[in-house]
């Protein structure tokens, strides 16, 4: 057992997800949690594989009401620019979701703030991050997806989401693009104020060269990551990608900063 990342072979999400957690040993961690915020990649409108597949949040509701009593959240702040996230969970299903778990909904992009401040940090020396957050026990659960100026996004880059967009929507339409300027470091940064406590990524398909669309992965990566080391798990990640960590700055910045990417050396099954 490796807690820090460990790789499932995908069958479905119900009987995957469990495993791929189980095989992390989570449910004792997750025991001990008084609130959950989940933060799921719902970027836009498009359909998985761009967005994470509300089915695959269910099974992840279910486990955690199984071994825990905490409060459940589901928190993204999307950054389309015409929808709300409001709109955003609703195309997806999350509303529904939402109302079958008695699970709440928050809004990202709106969510009360709290200042804080980090002067090792260049490109964000100060951050406006919602308070639910520092508040939270965190999962962030991505998709696996190829990126066109971060190289990949995954369960790190995940974080951009609660970025509030009256702070972060500079010089462009999408609502975070704040972080186009230096995508690499400003990533790093972020995580560097709040990383995800266990990171997820659904690559049931997997994107292979852009994160807003293009050709799925051929064949399909048919697998689950999971971790408590975001580094570990993003460098998992990449691999099923067809690339090295070491190349891509965000992770190797991160590198025994944030966490170990060679931690998911000999974790799969």
């Amino acid at each position: 057992m490796n807690r820090s990342c460990h790789i499932e072979t995908f069958l479905d999400y119900a009987e995957s997800l469990p495993r791929v957690l189980n095989s992390i040993a989570a449910a004792g961690v997750l025991a001990k949690q008084s609130k959950i915020l989940i933060k799921p990649n719902l970027v836009n409108a498009s359909p998985p594989p761009v967005t994470l597949p509300v089915a695959f949040v269910a099974v992840l509701v279910q486990f955690l009401q199984r071994h825990t009593a905490a409060e459940i959240i589901i928190a993204e702040g999307s950054g389309d620019r015409l929808l709300t996230t409001d709109e955003i969970f609703r195309i997806h299903g999350y509303d529904r979701l939402a109302t079958e778990y008695n699970l709440t909904l928050v809004d990202l992009n709106e969510a009360p703030l709290v200042r804080l401040e980090n002067r090792s940090c260049k490109v964000f020396p100060a951050f406006m991050m919602p308070e639910v957050l520092m508040e939270s026990f965190v999962i962030s659960a991505a998709v696996l997806k190829a990126h066109s100026l971060a190289e990949v996004t995954l369960s790190l880059k995940n974080m951009i989401g609660c970025a509030p967009p009256r702070y972060y929507q500079q010089g462009g339409h999408w609502k975070k693009s704040a972080f186009h300027r230096r995508m690499h470091e400003s990533i790093f940064e972020l995580n560097c104020y709040r990383k995800p406590d266990l990171a997820l990524i659904d690559g049931s398909i997997g994107l292979a060269e852009y994160h807003l669309g293009g050709p799925p992965c051929d064949p399909p990566a048919n697998r689950l990551i999971a971790g408590f080391d975001p580094v570990a798990v993003d460098a998992a990640g990449a691999r099923l990608l067809g690339r090295r960590w070491q190349e891509i700055p965000h992770l190797a910045m991160a590198h025994q900063v944030l966490g170990c990417a060679e931690a998911l050396e000999l974790t799969e099954d």
